[in-house]
């Protein structure tokens, strides 16, 4: 076991996908919190815009006053 731990210590075959899987990682995980902060964004000014349009809408009066 010890021999296998020097050995990967002493090799560097395998680092440049190591940090290209970091990196994925990295680019993925501010990618989704930018997602949802522009969704946030999108949907508190939908619902501003919807309570404006359901504003302008006034129906009859059913009695006919």
């Amino acid at each position: 076991m010890q021999r296998l731990i020097i050995r990967l210590m002493r090799e560097e075959c395998g680092q440049d996908m190591v940090e290209y899987a970091l990196l994925a990682a990295f680019i993925g995980t501010v990618g989704i919190l930018t997602w949802q902060s522009v969704g946030v964004g999108i949907g508190s000014k939908y619902l501003g815009w919807d309570t404006g349009v359901q504003g302008l809408y006034n129906p009859p009066d059913p009695a006919g006053s």
